[in-house]
């Protein structure tokens, strides 16, 4: 009786654990009749993708990194990017000339790298300029990707001639006043020097009235415009993130009585805003001016520039058609979207790190899509995905709640789009545009020919609508 016993509970306990289980397919559906089928189905016809303009791109204020670039891509054509910036006083507030004779040793503006090149960084050589803008940059204030500023051009205030090495940081002199000055290591950076008489006239010669005031001093100043120098900027070039909270660092001599010292005022900057344009090849023109029809081709360009509108127009005739009979309907257990670069297009310059995808709401203002949101049914990051898997060279996207919805016609496709992202964010799920990406993906879309087209990969679960008795 006592092995009788055991023999039974372990045979109860294993029909238990057998009857838990259920098929991979089959998670969350909470149906069980003897209708229910289980499939999978891989479906590229129901998909149209075409490439079309991002829109314009808020570039300030308060972003994390701002772009300076000049690239030239052999497929997407060439892309600028030039800075404005704010121009303040010594800690933002009033200043007060230092006593005695002042002579300015050299002056240097601190633009200090964030992560995010993209272009050549081997055999491209740049050269960077810098001009007084002839307009107030207004501090705070909503500028977008395509302001155009005005700016001296004749007067050329700075200049430096340097190679893309951001990940590498370099020493300096620190200065420290009545002590010998030290060399310190800082983060990597690029100094341009800028011409004492700029800073002899707007700092140095100023009167007590302009640098009482921050903002009188702003106004006087107006602010700095960055660009590259197309002329001397040797190779392919490429585009650089900027941080802000950078500063223009005047090193001085001050001779006050027999006291001679040496000193370093630095007037902060702390604010930009990117002026961006594109000039696209007659490739990429030309996917522009179809943007009706499925194209075999796709293209992504982070800076505003270009990204995809995807939609599945016949979804419902493809699949619930082709799938269904009267009384019966089916339950998507997983739908994934998967994109493909194009091959050869993504050597010497890697695709995107990361894309995202939203969709349009009735006032065609963008959303969240079901599976990337707040909905109840969304995964998280982790799940909707959209990030570039080099050793599998694809990108993927888990959009199970979308298109379940659009089945049942419980949500209506306004339009929805795949769109460049920065990879820095890896709490949410953005879908904002940003200028903060400055690389592109060429990915394959509706090509028959190619294995490697954009497809649906879809595990369903087919269900009677009559309950049996």
């Amino acid at each position: 009786m006592k092995f009788f016993r055991l023999d039974l509970l372990t045979l109860l306990i294993s029909l238990f654990i057998l009857s838990s289980c259920k098929n991979q397919g089959s998670i969350g559906l909470g149906i069980n009749n003897p209708g229910q089928v289980n499939g999978t189905l891989v479906d590229t016809s129901t998909i149209i993708v075409n490439t079309v303009k991002d829109d314009s791109v808020l570039t300030a204020p308060s972003l994390a990194k701002n772009p300076l670039g000049y690239f030239t891509d052999p497929i997407f054509g060439v892309s600028v990017s030039n800075l404005a910036t704010d121009l303040n006083l010594p800690g933002s507030s009033a200043y007060s000339l230092p006593a005695g004779t002042i002579t300015i040793d050299s002056a240097r503006l601190v633009l200090s790298y964030a992560n995010g090149f993209y272009g050549d960084s081997i055999t491209s050589s740049y050269r960077v300029n810098v001009y007084k803008l002839n307009e107030k940059f207004v501090d705070n204030a909503p500028y977008y990707n395509t302001k155009k500023w005005n700016y001296d051009s004749s007067n050329l205030i700075g200049s430096l001639t340097f190679n893309a090495r951001t990940h590498d940081s370099i020493k300096i002199f620190h200065i420290i006043a009545g002590a010998p000055d030290t060399l310190v290591k800082v983060p990597p950076q690029v100094r341009i020097p800028i011409n004492t008489s700029f800073i002899t006239t707007y700092l140095f010669n100023q009167s007590s009235t302009v640098l009482a005031s921050n903002d009188v001093f702003q106004n006087t100043v107006k602010g700095l415009y960055i660009t590259l120098d197309q002329t001397k900027t040797t190779g392919p070039g490429g585009v650089f993130m900027i941080k802000p909270s950078d500063s223009l660092a005047v090193y001085y001599r001050s001779v006050n009585g027999t006291t001679i010292d040496t000193a370093v005022v630095y007037l902060p900057v702390s604010s930009f805003a990117s002026q961006i344009s594109h000039t696209y090849t007659t490739t990429i023109q030309a996917e522009l001016n179809n943007a009706t029809a499925s194209r075999n081709t796709f293209y992504l360009q982070g800076l505003g520039g270009l990204k995809a509108k995807v939609s599945f127009p016949h979804l419902l005739a493809n699949i619930r058609g082709a799938l269904l009979k009267k009384d019966s309907d089916i339950v998507l257990n997983r739908a994934e979207l998967v994109v493909t670069p194009s091959p050869g297009t993504y050597v010497p310059y890697t695709p995107i790190p990361r894309i995202t995808m939203y969709q349009l709401d009735l006032a065609h203002q963008r959303t969240s899509i079901q599976d990337g949101g707040a909905d109840p049914r969304s995964g998280g990051i982790a799940v909707f995905g959209g990030f570039y898997i080099s050793t599998q060279n694809e990108y993927h996207f888990i959009l199970t709640a979308y298109l379940q919805d659009l089945l049942l016609g419980k949500t209506v496709d306004y339009g929805t789009f795949i769109a460049p992202v920065d990879n820095t964010n890896t709490s949410g799920i953005d879908i904002a545009e940003t200028p903060q990406v400055g690389s592109r993906t060429v990915a394959v879309g509706s090509d028959k020919s190619s294995p490697l087209q954009i497809k649906l990969n879809i595990i369903y679960t087919k269900i009677s609508t009559i309950i049996p008795r």
